[in-house]
Order: C-alpha cells, then sequence, then structure tokens
C-alpha cells in the first residue's frame, strides 16, 4: 500500500511516496527544520528495532510509527517546533490511543476533536483479533490518554498553549500484544530482548531531546521517569534536582494519579502536589509565561 506524505500546506508531497510495509522505509520530507530531525531519528529507531525479534509471551508487534505514519506526521508537523521546553515522556503505545492514531497517549476523540489530527490509518501485517486497528474510527477509549489529554485540555483551553511549551513523546514507538491478545508493557518482555529492545530506545531518546533542546523531561508513570533519567544520565546530560541549578536538565515523574487530582479539582497556585507543578505546568497554562523562564 502507498502512502505519501501530508506537505504542511495539506497538500501531498509528489516526492515522498513511500510503500509503508514491505521493506521500504517512510521518508521525511527534505529540511532542517525540528519536526524533520525529530522524525528522522523516529525512523532510524524503527530501523534498529526491526532487527529484533520479539519471544514468548509477544505473538503480535504494532508499530504505529508504520502504519499509521500519515497522522503522525500531521501531528508532529503540527505541533513539533524549536521554542519547547518541557517533554512529556510516555512510555510505549496503548491498544486504544497511539495504536488506533499514531499520537502520544492518542485517544481517538481527543486526537480528532481537541488536537484536530487527520490523516489516514493503515493497518499492521498481523493482528490479534481483540486487538484490531480501526484509526480515527475506534470507538473504545484509552483511559490514560483521555486522562492525559483532559487534564491539559482543562488547564490550557486551547492546544497551541500546551504545545508553546510542551511536546509529547513516547520512549518506544511498540505495542506488544499476547497470544491471549494481552497488551504487554516492555518491563513484561523477556530480560535479553527487554534490554536490547530499551537500548535502542534510550539513543533514541537522548537524541531526541538534543534536537528539541527541551531542558525538562517529565515521565508520565515512574517507569519512564526512570528510563529517561537513567538514559540522559548515561549519555552525559546532567540531571538535577527540583532545587538545583535552573537551565539545567531536569527529570521529573507525572504520577497518573496526579492526573485524576487535577481532574477533579481546581487549580490552586502554591499547593503543588509534586515539586515541579509550580515550575513547569503553571508555565503552561499561562499565557503570559516565556521560555526564558523555564530556560534562563
Amino acid at each position: 500500500m502507498e502512502k505519501s506524505w501530508p506537505a504542511k500546506d495539506g497538500h501531498a508531497d509528489a516526492a515522498a511516496v513511500v510503500q509503508v510495509r514491505g521493506g521500504t522505509q517512510p521518508l521525511v520530507p527534505e529540511g532542517s527544520d525540528v519536526g524533520s530531525r525529530f522524525l528522522q531519528v523516529e525512523l532510524e529507531l524503527n530501523v534498529r528495532l526491526r532487527q529484533l525479534a520479539f519471544p514468548e509471551p509477544v505473538q503480535y508487534t504494532y508499530n504505529p510509527l508504520e502504519y499509521a505514519w500519515d497522522t503522525h506526521c500531521n501531528y508532529v508537523s503540527t505541533y513539533c517546533h524549536g521554542n519547547q521546553s518541557i517533554l512529556f515522556l510516555g512510555m510505549n503505545p496503548g491498544p486504544f490511543g497511539m495504536a488506533q492514531t499514531g499520537v502520544p497517549f492518542g485517544e481517538v476523540s481527543s486526537v480528532r476533536d481537541w488536537l484536530k489530527i487527520s490523516g489516514e490509518v493503515g493497518r499492521p501485517p498481523e493482528e490479534h483479533p481483540k486487538r484490531r486497528i480501526m484509526g480515527l474510527s475506534c470507538t473504545r477509549s484509552e483511559v490514560s490518554g483521555a486522562r492525559f489529554w483532559g487534564l491539559f485540555r482543562k488547564l490550557c483551553g486551547e492546544p497551541h498553549v500546551f504545545f508553546r511549551h510542551c511536546f509529547v513523546h513516547n520512549l518506544c514507538p511498540l505495542m506488544f500484544v499476547s497470544g491471549s491478545g494481552k497488551n504487554l508493557t516492555p518491563p513484561e518482555l523477556p530480560a535479553a530482548v527487554r534490554d536490547a529492545l530499551l537500548a535502542r530506545c534510550d539513543d533514541a531518546l537522548c537524541q531526541v531531546v538534543q534536537v528539541l533542546g527541551v531542558a525538562t523531561v517529565i515521565g508520565v508513570g515512574k517507569v519512564a521517569e526512570q528510563r529517561a533519567r537513567r538514559a540522559l544520565a548515561a549519555a552525559g546530560l546532567q540531571l538535577y534536582s527540583v532545587e538545583g541549578l535552573r537551565g539545567s536538565m531536569h527529570c521529573y515523574c507525572f504520577r497518573h494519579e496526579l492526573v485524576l487530582s487535577v481532574l477533579a479539582e481546581p487549580l490552586h497556585p502554591g499547593t503543588s502536589r509534586q515539586p515541579y507543578w509550580d515550575q513547569t505546568l503553571t508555565a503552561v497554562i499561562s499565557n503570559k509565561s516565556q521560555n526564558k523562564s523555564l530556560r534562563a
């Protein structure tokens, strides 16, 4: 099946027609902008991940950066730019989120109705009968994605307010499914292949951080935070605690229960539930804030 890159003006680039499966690599449009360089890092990671074979309990492997490349590129070209200071980092796609839409935490209604992302979503070469890819027509809701984007919809109102300072990315682009249809996270994989997978993903994360030029990485969940902290420290990107020097690389954990509490209650400045709250998320929701306040 052939697909073409959706250019930023909405017209397909005739030179960027690609075959999504069958060994042909999707193409990134020529250019040196941040979005193009970000996508190139992802494609290089795809190549490295194809070298891996995933044993039991994995029966099916989904890569939305292949079959949902159209919508993923739409997301990146719309929201990835060079002035963002904060990277929210998830672990890997969920079955009713990014696996369906190509967008991190990509619960369908949030992607379609709030982020206004559109495009064609194909299918992986093999699918579990309980985990069919329906794309933007999927009627199931990804709970974590609905919570994540619901939080920032409540706090920011419009996507451009959030994306002025922030971008969202997953450490690993692959979703793993067992023979029973269970979603398997990377930590549940056999140790040898898990370590090989995450080493490749860690390398790509460090490249992403450098391409984006972010000063703060917020892991959504403890595993993502720990992985990011370890990878960035190993790469020589020095980490400091909240009390550390401004302008240095920071890495925090964004707890799922925090999302629920903020959705349930109004935000009261100065009563943060986690140390990074005032320093990062207050800037995100303030139309008056400037990047220099985060990257001084």
